[in-house]
């Protein structure tokens, strides 16, 4: 009897800890999903201004500028710097993280940063084009650097 009770209490001890941790987990995902909707928020928000070289917005933007200001408004707060140092200074994303909404993709030796909304597609601000969306071809695929995680993304 003592023997059934006991495992009884271990199997709803560990019933009671997964269903904890089923919850942290939902809310975590919450949590991200929320995050993600903020961060597309505040992109869809700046998108079609023009560039300019050191400028973080709200009527204008480089490219580091424009993931700052997008992480500021989502209540990131860093330090407003180039696209190198966010480089060296974020946690490098899984592999196969490097495609999902909102990881930070740097190219040309870290001389431009944008956001990656897709496969296929990654907000930044272009010096021809200011804020927009572009097609992930073939082009800025060779100029590719690496990948970085948002910091409230993790």
């Amino acid at each position: 009897m003592k023997r059934t009770a006991a495992t009884c209490a271990l199997v709803l001890g560990l019933t009671a800890a997964a269903l904890a941790q089923s919850a942290g987990a939902a809310t975590a995902a919450s949590d991200t999903t929320k995050f993600d909707d903020g961060v597309k928020t505040a992109i869809e928000r700046h998108l079609g201004r023009r560039y300019v070289w050191g400028a973080s917005g709200i009527k204008s933007f480089d490219c580091s500028g424009f993931v700052w200001r997008v992480l500021f408004e989502n209540n990131v707060l860093l330090k407003r710097t180039t696209a190198r140092k966010y480089y060296l200074t974020l946690k490098p994303v899984a592999k196969a993280d490097q495609w999902k909404f909102g990881t930070l993709v740097f190219f040309d030796d870290l001389k431009h940063v944008g956001i990656i909304d897709s496969p296929d597609a990654f907000y930044h601000a272009h010096v021809t084009g200011g804020t927009s969306l572009s097609e992930m071809n073939a082009f800025w695929r060779r100029q590719i650097y690496g990948f970085r995680r948002l910091p409230a993304s993790e």
